[in-house]
């Protein structure tokens, strides 16, 4: 029987999601198959790109938190 390999099966590969055995199947099918060896590197790139996407809040959203924090009474009264 042939196995066919998906682009969910590719992510997993990346991810390393994948067991020792099916590692060897898919590098296989990678070799086999031009189209989803693209996508493979296609997934390597966006990976790398995402890790390196840097989050920090807007300056205002910063203020808004420690203005609210200077203003919250530690013991409010019911």
């Amino acid at each position: 029987m042939i196995q066919t390999f998906t682009n969910d099966d590719v992510i997993r590969y990346v991810y390393e999601e994948t067991s020792a055995e099916e590692n060897l199947l898919i590098e296989d099918a990678l070799m086999a198959e031009p189209e989803l060896m693209s996508f493979y590197l296609d997934t390597l790139e966006v990976k790398c790109l995402m890790n390196k996407i840097e989050r920090k809040p807007a300056d205002r959203t910063v203020q808004n938190i420690l203005n609210y924090s200077r203003n919250y009474a530690a013991n409010p009264s019911v």
